[in-house]
């Protein structure tokens, strides 16, 4: 009987140690694990935690604006009419409502940080409706349009639309499915690309092996142009995870490198007011033809 049960005890516990683990092997407990749709962060060696808090912000802040939460309006707008109301029932109304927004259920959190491990990268993973891609455009054209990033320890953004292990056949069909998902918002025309491959702690797969096949992805008519494209095919290896995403305007945007784009436009700010006080000391010191006629 005691034999018994220590088999069962044992056959317990294994199937609890298995149960830790998916069917590809990764761990299901512990730290989350890369997943996209997503976006990369490079950063400032040693400030991965603090650029993950600033980035949460950023793009809580973007996210509200283009993608409002189901119902957010329309609880402003009941809480609105309530303070408009007047008379002795006010007080009861107040604590009616703060006990409603103790049992209202909290809004779910949008972002995650992935642990990657790695010095200077930080991978932050999105939730539907979040479109990464949308998401960093937004925030790069803001810091384009003001010179203010929000964040301190950030610097370049990569979206991901969508990941996969990086193997070929699972590159090659991600992103297939990405461009053409892409090139349908234009059915007509044909676009002019350019792969842009970034390879980190990753040795299996080599650059001049995996471009050529990730062109076989792009239907015929599209041409390749490393100068100019319309379209950027963004790839991500990290590790055994590849993230892919289809991007406008990514050397004009500085490889939406906000530090960069801030650096460069408040440089710019300040050459552009150091030239107009040259110009307005000139014209201050410079006599009039008038005063040169008295002498």
């Amino acid at each position: 009987m005691s034999d018994n049960k220590r088999k069962g005890d044992s056959r317990d516990s294994r199937d609890k140690s298995r149960r830790r683990f998916r069917p590809d092997g990764t761990p299901i407990w512990g730290q989350r694990q890369i997943d996209g749709p997503g976006v990369w962060v490079t950063c400032v060696k040693g400030k991965e935690r603090q650029t993950v808090g600033e980035l949460y912000e950023v793009f809580e802040s973007l996210s509200t604006q283009l993608w409002p939460h189901d119902g957010e309006g329309a609880a402003e707008n009941a809480e609105g009419s309530d303070e408009e109301g007047g008379g002795a029932d006010d007080l009861e109304k107040q604590i009616a409502k703060e006990i409603a927004s103790m049992k209202r259920p909290r809004k779910e959190t949008r972002f995650a940080n992935c642990q990657t491990n790695t010095p200077c990268v930080v991978f932050i993973s999105c939730k539907p409706p979040i479109d990464p891609v949308k998401l960093v455009t937004t925030h790069v054209k803001n810091v384009v349009d003001t010179g203010v990033t929000h964040t301190r320890f950030s610097q370049r953004l990569t979206p991901v639309s969508a990941s996969c292990v990086a193997n070929i056949p699972e590159i090659q069909t991600l992103c297939g499915r990405l461009v053409k998902k892409a090139l349908a918002e234009e059915p007509d025309k044909k676009f002019t690309y350019k792969i842009e491959l970034r390879l980190r702690n990753h040795s299996t797969l080599k650059r001049d092996q995996l471009i050529p096949e990730l062109a076989k992805t792009v239907p015929e008519g599209h041409t390749v142009s490393l100068e100019n494209p319309e379209l950027y095919i963004l790839v991500e290896i990290f590790k055994s995870v590849c993230g892919i995403s289809v991007v406008k305007d990514y050397y004009k945007l500085h490889k939406f490198n906000v530090m960069e784009i801030a650096h460069a436009r408040n440089a710019r700010v300040e050459e552009d007011e150091g030239r107009i006080t040259e110009k307005g000391t000139e014209a201050a010191v410079e006599p009039s033809p008038a005063a040169i006629v008295g002498e």
